[in-house]
């Protein structure tokens, strides 16, 4: 049995409740910005026709002075190059030094690329999460307070950050229910080991996510405080678009103890952060009194994190710093002591190369709590009196969030629209419409309700209620049920607004068996 840490919850508790869960920040050490100058040069000047007249014409250099000259500036072309080849391979020694750290392998495989898991089904999952083990002083710190699920679709160049919400109550392994953000802490302390995953904790959080979101997960990153100040700094900055549902923009006056000054205070548009500034901000969720911007806690964290990576990435890939070696090689060190990864070279190669054709408005960033309109969340109290979250259909029930992930991942297009149906008995069977969800969920169309129509309809009906925005899923449909009439009106709009309501009539009840 794996031991479960202190202050954990067990499955037993309240039931779910309105409300957002708060819990202190932690705080990480300073590093220092990194700065590059370049140095301007003036042009040689130019002499006057008077001044070139009455300038002393020197006599013709002997040969042995051409040569020595030749030899003189051989020797600066060939310091130069020389410095250039030390300095690249310095840069460079340190930059495959820190890739064999991180990858393992050979540092040769980065010239190669490897087909990545999941490659083939035209999607790659990779798990991120974050501590702050880098922090001594932080409580916890082994705890993994940011989740985010990295899903790239290789075939149409594009990708979704999904956040899991570090207080998620699920069941983690044989060490029953708990935060999801204790997974990590269980699988390091008992040394988890399961086929099909990663040793350690970060196998355990991965097998927790994959068997709680029903998706398989092909990669892992685990990174600390460290690496996003340090990157930041490595890049020279990112420049992130701040829209806040607060007029007023971001201000949590919690203290920094690096700074000595409040985490955050941000107004609505376009701002630079440093590594520090970028920390604080991926930290701060409005705890202390005066904070406003913060409406939803740590969903609001969790959206600025997403934001945050993507200006990373975009800073990383830019000319400015792919053309400049100081800032590689910084960017190098930042990763090199603050990333763990299942990922090797030349599968970091590949997933370059991918990823670069991906345009950063082709990454959606979602959250659970306020997708597509919906929230699939709800508060929830512990026997422990500890504020956590579970799906809004209850407690150990996905299905919904499930259904949701199926469609983000999904290569199918019927899939992919997404579309909700009720279904309406409108013949004298019972039990009709419980079999027509069966019938409809097999092709992978979601149904929501079931229920019995006003009247008994002789021929089935499709009510249409997507205004034309569910071809794929009203086609489908259509060649379930061969003989239904489709409508645009919805005669059950006060009880029913899913995309699509079928009417089963009497046309979809089975003949009766011939008598012997």
């Amino acid at each position: 049995m794996i031991k479960k840490p202190r202050n954990q919850s067990s499955p037993i508790g309240t039931k779910p409740r309105a409300g957002q869960d708060i819990v202190s920040p932690a705080y990480a050490a300073k590093f220092p910005s990194v700065g590059m100058s370049l140095p301007s040069y003036a042009p040689k000047p130019v002499l006057r026709p008077n001044e070139r007249a009455s300038r002393v014409v020197e006599p013709e250099p002997s040969r042995w002075t051409r040569l020595r000259r030749r030899v003189t500036l051989k020797r600066i072309v060939i310091f130069i190059v020389l410095a250039a080849i030390i300095i690249g391979g310095i840069l460079g020694g340190k930059f495959l030094y820190n890739a064999h750290k991180i990858f393992g392998g050979s540092i040769l495989d980065i010239l190669q690329t490897t087909k990545l898991k999941g490659e083939d089904a035209g999607r790659v999952n990779i798990l991120l999460a974050g501590n702050s083990a880098d922090d001594t002083g932080h409580d916890g710190a082994q705890l993994t307070d940011s989740i985010l699920i990295l899903s790239v679709d290789t075939k149409n160049n594009k990708a979704f950050m999904l956040s899991v919400p570090r207080d998620l109550y699920v069941k983690i392994g044989d060490s029953g229910h708990s935060k999801i953000n204790a997974a990590y802490v269980y699988g390091e302390s008992n040394k988890f080991a399961d086929n099909g995953y990663p040793k350690g904790g970060m196998g355990l959080l991965q097998q927790t996510i994959s068997q709680t979101f029903g998706i398989d997960i092909n990669y892992y990153a685990l990174v600390n405080y460290s690496a996003l100040r340090e990157a930041v700094n490595a890049v020279g900055g990112i420049t992130v678009n701040i829209h806040s549902d607060d007029k007023r923009g971001y201000f949590d006056p919690s203290i920094d103890y690096v700074t000595n000054k409040g985490l955050v205070k941000l107004t609505n548009g376009e701002h630079t952060l440093n590594g520090q500034q970028a920390l604080n901000f991926s930290r701060a969720r409005g705890d202390a009194y005066g904070s406003y911007g913060y409406a939803r806690s740590d969903f609001e964290r969790t959206k600025n994190q997403r934001l945050m990576l993507l200006a990373l990435k975009t800073k990383a890939v830019s000319a400015g710093t792919l053309s400049n070696p100081a800032k590689l090689s910084s960017l190098a060190d930042a990763i090199g002591g603050n990333v763990k990864t299942d990922l090797n070279l030349s599968e970091v190669r590949r997933l370059y190369d991918i990823t670069k054709e991906i345009n950063p408005a082709a990454i959606s960033s979602l959250s659970l709590n306020d997708i597509g309109g919906k929230n699939l969340l709800a508060n929830y109290t512990t026997p422990r009196s500890e504020s956590a979250l579970v799906p809004a259909a209850g407690i150990d029930n996905y299905e919904d969030i499930q259904a949701l992930l199926k469609q983000l991942t999904s290569s199918d297009p019927l899939v992919q629209e997404g579309a909700t149906t009720a279904v309406l008995n409108g013949s004298n069977k019972a039990g009709l419409a419980s079999t027509i969800r069966e019938k409809i969920k097999a092709k992978g169309i979601t149904v929501d309700a079931v229920g019995n129509a006003t009247a008994t309809a002789a021929i089935s009906v499709i009510i249409d209620n997507s205004k034309g925005a569910k071809p794929m899923t009203l086609q489908a449909l259509k060649a379930l049920f061969p003989k239904a009439t489709v409508s645009s009106t919805n005669a059950y709009a006060g009880s029913y607004s899913e995309d699509f309501v079928i009417v089963a009539g009497v046309d979809q009840v089975p003949a009766p068996s011939p008598t012997p």
